[in-house]
């Protein structure tokens, strides 16, 4: 008799990013559109190689693969992650200033409407760049650290283990990420001292290869934590609602 297994169903990831944003940070949940696109798009291509082979892909295409979702989903989640940003901010403008958006949904409206649908995407590089680095750290680095786990033959496809995968994997994305993650933080706070993200890049190297991790430990507390409770929701919600295909 041939044995079952489940797999994602398309929209686990964003259900499962939004259930760890609940736990972590709350307003984080207005970019619900950046890891439903990349969860999708990763899980959907990676369950399709997968089939009918004989084993799970080799590391370097869940690489490509989580870096071909991260770029789009980081395109996608522009427009949610500039509106998050500005209504954080709200509240440090002068009362003249302030945008007052309503909620989520008005700002994205209210800027389509009064400044373009352009400007909904307004560093959307940065973002896709993020995205990529961000996905392979999650995405793939978690497969490859489960599939790893799992072959010592010491632990089940248990919650152990999902908790043990997700943690290297977190640990992985937040090594990734934050060298982008301390430019962007330059350029935002910067007068004019830049002529671009290269140039950015290239001042903060004299400073030494450790100005680029800058910060690692609080970037470290935000993230993996995140990491950690998306996949073992994930794996969940895989366990208990995913599509039984044969295993």
């Amino acid at each position: 008799m041939a044995s079952e297994a489940r797999v994602s169903r398309w929209y686990f990831g964003g259900l499962a990013s939004c259930g760890a944003a609940c736990c972590t940070h709350p307003l984080d949940l207005l970019k619900m559109t950046y890891s439903l696109t990349r969860f999708a798009i990763y899980e959907t291509f990676r369950d399709k190689m997968t089939r009918g082979s004989q084993g799970p892909p080799p590391f370097y295409q869940k690489v490509l693969l989580g870096a071909v979702s991260g770029c789009i989903g980081g395109f996608m989640g522009t427009p949610a992650d500039m509106v998050n940003v500005r209504m954080q901010n709200d509240m440090k403008l002068p009362q003249n200033q302030r945008r007052n958006y309503a909620h989520a949904l008005d700002g994205l409206f209210r800027v389509a409407r009064e400044e373009g649908l352009k400007k909904l995407f307004s560093g959307a590089t940065m973002a896709s760049s993020r995205g990529m680095l961000v996905t392979v750290g999650q995405l793939s680095c978690y497969d490859q650290a489960k599939q790893l786990v799992l072959s010592t033959g010491y632990l089940a496809d248990n919650i152990l283990t999902h908790f043990l995968a997700s943690f290297i994997a977190g640990g992985c994305a937040t090594i990734l990420c934050q060298p982008l993650d301390v430019l962007k933080t330059r350029l935002m706070n910067s007068k004019g001292e830049y002529q671009g993200v290269l140039h950015c890049a290239m001042e903060t190297a004299k400073l030494g290869p450790l100005a680029f991790y800058k910060g690692l430990v609080p970037a470290g507390i935000r993230l993996m934590p995140h990491t950690m409770l998306t996949f073992v929701f994930l794996e969940q919600l895989r366990k208990h609602f995913g599509i039984r295909v044969p295993s």
